[in-house]
């Protein structure tokens, strides 16, 4: 007997409509062939799903069964499709019960992990999945219960939580309610955007530095700082969250679907309504940051997608990972071309960048003469990183000074 159920398959952060076909009772050696281009983490479903189909009390196939994920052409990953291989086995072997007032299965997309128990487990890119099943016209989704509450954020859709199987035959056998999470419950379950390193007052002195960050966080404009160690560069970049005007609606909306695609909502932290901030570390390759792998991805200029975007110690990265921010910086998009696809993901950040003036990092007092002379002839190390149509897309370059013994030490750039 053949059985269709409805799933969806993440390219980037958009989901597209992925059919879960299983026919069973088919003549040859029992065994399961599972098609349609899965990676490892799909064709590994198999032994989750039987071991879950006898922990709940249901019989596994004993026929051949064939399971396609159309449409072939287009590659799926992840435990993404536990759920609904078990439910379309359920209902190819004619085990799955329908009653008279059980919902329709054909208007719900399904998706979720399942643990050999039975449970489900979140997956991510649910708030992709819930926009598809409303573009698609359906009526709601079937997820774990941490994937449903970033679901409810989508208004107009049903976004109904299941803790396992035998909850989710019981639904469709029409033997068990499962009462949807209100969208406004969703929206008042995320908290308050919180500032996450520290309160932009504490900041002492630096008056002309602490006006160029707040005219820079007020027109979202891009800034480099330029001073000796100690100068608290980075100190006031991991306090720069704390005076950015708080997202739109919209805006976390976007937010939340990049991260949801990333896997970055699975432990259930809060991420809705908060402006991001990523300090990547200065060995990060130009995948990491950019975005890309064997199936696109988002890196980490498109986690910091309305929010900041900090690059410590700027010279210390490789030239080629600063170089790929330049069309991105313009645009405020990145496309990336694989052999898997090609995906376009947003990108509209504010960069922030510190750096040293010269390659002798450590501050040298006027009274070492010769250390000093020896260390300035250098070539600037930023010069030989950094291009000129780089640092000229950054609105903002601010001079910072440290203060000791209250007077200002002099310093001047080679």
């Amino acid at each position: 007997m053949l059985a269709t159920i409805s799933s969806a398959a993440l390219q980037g952060i958009d989901a597209e409509l992925v059919h879960v076909e299983v026919n069973s009772g088919e003549s040859g050696e029992p065994k399961l062939i599972l098609v349609g281009l899965p990676d490892a983490a799909v064709k590994e479903s198999d032994d989750r799903v039987f071991s879950a189909l006898s922990n709940s009390g249901f019989k596994p196939p004993r026929t051949r069964t064939t399971i396609n994920l159309a449409p072939g052409n287009l590659r799926k990953e992840g435990p993404f499709y536990d759920l609904p291989i078990a439910l379309g086995i359920l209902i190819s072997t004619r085990q799955f019960p329908a009653g008279p007032t059980a919902p329709d299965i054909a208007d719900y997309l399904i998706a979720g992990e399942l643990s050999l128990s039975g449970a489900t487990r979140p997956v991510r890119g649910a708030l992709a999945l819930a926009r598809l099943a409303k573009k698609l016209g359906k009526r709601g989704v079937l997820l774990p219960p941490v994937s449903a509450r970033e679901a409810a954020l989508v208004e107009g859709i049903d976004a109904h939580p299941v803790g396992s199987l035998d909850e989710a035959v019981r639904f469709f056998a029409g033997e068990l309610r499962l009462a949807p999470v209100p969208h406004a419950t969703a929206l008042a379950a995320t908290p308050p955007p919180e500032p996450g390193g520290g309160d932009f007052s504490e900041i002492k002195g630096q008056q002309a530095l602490r006006r160029a960050v707040e005219v820079a966080a007020a027109g979202g404009h891009n800034l480099i700082m330029i001073g000796p160690p100690g100068a608290g560069k980075s100190m006031v970049a991991k306090r720069l969250p704390g005076i950015l005007p708080s997202p739109t609606l919209d805006e976390s909306l976007e937010i939340l679907s990049i991260h949801s695609a990333a896997g970055q909502t699975l432990s259930g932290a809060p991420v809705f309504g908060r402006r991001p901030v990523r300090a990547p570390h200065h060995t990060i390759s130009d995948v990491g940051l950019l975005g890309g792998g064997a199936i696109p991805g988002p890196g980490e200029i498109s986690l910091a997608h309305h929010g900041v975007l900090f690059l410590d110690e700027l010279p210390e990265f490789k030239r080629s990972a600063l170089e790929v921010l330049r069309q991105p910086l313009e645009d405020g998009h990145v496309s990336i071309s694989r052999s898997a696809g090609k995906i376009t993901l947003p990108c509209s950040i504010m960069l922030v960048a510190a750096m040293n003036p010269w390659r002798y990092v450590a501050f040298l007092s006027c009274s070492q003469k010769k250390e000093r002379r020896k260390g300035l002839w250098r070539f600037p190390l930023w010069k030989s990183r950094c291009s000129a149509p780089k640092i000229r897309r950054c609105s903002f370059s601010r001079l910072v000074s440290i203060s000791a013994t209250g007077r200002k030490n002099s310093w001047r750039r080679p």
